[in-house]
């Protein structure tokens, strides 16, 4: 295996090559910008499909999925305790096991506000694209600052037979300016591009369940770049979008549909030249007839002219019978592609406030016509980057350590992507049932509003520390209630003598 990180990219590249080409064929039919061809740069013009079909499908997909992923009202995840853990809780009171469920709430709801900061929906709408586009893309998080996304040309990998990555190397091109001073310097002695550029090589080693990450310029080593992490706290996530068993990499969605788009090109761009052309108006004046083309030419609307009629002849393509051929199987492409890309199932509103409703019908139509694809970015996404977060906010003492023994971060799949508004309205559930069978009087009696409201605050995520009352208050505020009343049913007498007494109890002995 070579040593250098510039011998093992070039080593691995020659893999690469079959996903990068298919990767670009399909994104020159959907969005021509997301895999350029080699050698374009960011002031190239790209060309336009002829149809916007598959522009609007990655984009309409890409969407669902964030949603899905990322939901906007609830968090994606949950903190599960170890059952030995809930033993112990179970026998504890019903206050201590609401205290417990509201910390994990709170840290819960922490995590989510860290996801909104670092404006990590951005980012990861920008990733799906690139994944339902070329199926791969890289993701690296920081210990400080925002998501950054590598697409597939920029950085090669190399997993193990049950597709754990195992090598990642990435290849940017800068300008030593933007280095460390002792980096600047490396680079100044290695510089062999002709536009006063290096190439940077970011190396990820995974092995006995750490990553070592390190950078080099010219085969050397930069000064202070070597870090290591734990591996289900690494920062790069290399996903896919289909996954292959013994491949480094994985398969567009794009791509399992590019007969179809490529079809739908080709009969758009029959389509519109043919349309042009007979949008095209000619007139044929007969050379040996008495209409004289200049004078036809020449008359203003509405004139008299001398000529005769059977002189001058339109000319049409007549070709309505084959352009109706092309229309009805573009149609019946166009149909197939939209039930692919969702453009027909339900769609969210575009309003302000989204139901859970209507973001548990587009997770079940993306279960349903993606086979699982949920599922697995679930699983390479959702559970690093969780994992990832709660190592930042730790580092930053921003949110205690966790015990892995007692509590886990859990990812909620498919159906019951809400996280805990699920379990809200299995509670609400659970309650109407009792009403209706016990009555008002039978809630009551048998149960407890006030963990019924802690539970029901944890689900929807709302702190309720200074909203709700503590026993202690309520308490107090009753015994104030019991005193005023006994007060106006004495009389003022009978207050005097109690301000006499609290007096004397107050006095010091």
């Amino acid at each position: 295996m070579p040593d250098t990180g510039k011998a093992l990219y070039l080593h691995l590249e020659g893999s690469r090559f079959s996903y990068l080409e298919r990767a670009r064929d399909c994104s020159r039919l959907t969005l021509p910008h997301l895999v350029p061809d080699e050698g374009n740069q960011s002031a190239h013009k790209f060309a336009t499909p002829y149809q916007s079909v598959g522009a609007r499908g990655v984009n309409n997909l890409a969407s669902a999925l964030l949603l899905s992923l990322l939901p906007p009202n609830a968090p994606f995840f949950r903190f599960i305790i170890d059952p030995k853990a809930a033993k112990s809780l179970d026998a504890m009171s019903s206050r201590a096991r609401s205290e417990a469920e509201q910390s994990l709430s709170e840290m819960e709801r922490l995590v989510m506000k860290e996801i909104e900061g670092q404006s990590i929906r951005v980012a990861l709408f920008e990733a799906l694209k690139q994944l339902i586009v070329g199926g791969n893309v890289l993701l690296y998080f920081p210990d400080d600052g925002p998501m950054r996304v590598i697409r597939l040309d920029r950085y090669v990998v190399k997993r193990d037979p049950m597709g754990n990555p195992r090598k990642i190397v990435i290849k940017e091109t800068v300008a030593p300016a933007v280095l460390p001073p002792e980096a600047a310097a490396i680079a100044k002695t290695c510089m062999c591009n002709h536009d006063d550029t290096v190439d940077l090589y970011t190396c990820c080693h995974f092995k006995d369940g750490k990553v070592e990450v390190y950078q080099e310029i010219g085969g050397v080593m930069l000064p202070d770049s070597l870090s290591t992490y734990p591996v289900e706290r690494s920062p790069f996530l290399p996903l896919r979008m289909h996954r292959v068993d013994g491949e480094d990499y994985g398969r567009g969605y794009v791509e399992q549909y590019y007969g179809d788009l490529v079809s739908l090109e080709s009969l758009s761009k029959s389509i519109v030249e043919a349309a042009a052309a007979s949008a095209k108006v000619l007139f044929m004046v007969n050379p040996v007839g008495t209409t004289r083309p200049k004078k036809l030419a020449q008359s203003p609307n509405g004139s008299i002219i001398e000529g005769n009629a059977g002189d001058v002849t339109v000319l049409q393509v007549n070709k309505a019978a084959d352009l109706t051929v092309a229309l009805q199987t573009m149609g019946q492409i166009n149909e197939r592609l939209s039930y692919a890309f969702l453009l027909t199932e339900a769609s969210i509103r575009n309003a302000e406030r989204v139901t859970a409703e209507e973001i548990r019908l587009v997770t079940q139509s993306i279960e349903r016509q993606l086979g699982g694809i949920y599922s697995l970015l679930s699983q390479e996404f959702q559970l690093p980057l969780v994992n990832r977060i709660i190592d930042r906010l730790t580092k930053s003492k921003r949110m205690p350590k966790i015990n892995k023994d007692f509590v886990t971060p859990t990812i909620v799949t498919g159906i019951d992507a809400l996280g805990r508004g699920n379990d809200l309205n299995r509670l609400d559930i659970y309650l109407q049932g009792i009403a209706q069978i016990l009555g008002p009087g039978g809630l009551q009696q048998y149960i407890d509003f006030r963990e019924y409201m802690n539970r029901r605050a944890a689900s929807l995520g709302i702190d309720t520390a200074g909203l709700v009352k503590s026993e202690e208050q309520i308490a107090q505020e009753q015994q104030m209630a019991m005193q005023q009343q006994l007060l106006q049913q004495l009389g003022p007498q009978a207050a005097q003598t109690m301000g006499n007494i609290v007096e004397r109890q107050q006095a010091p002995q």
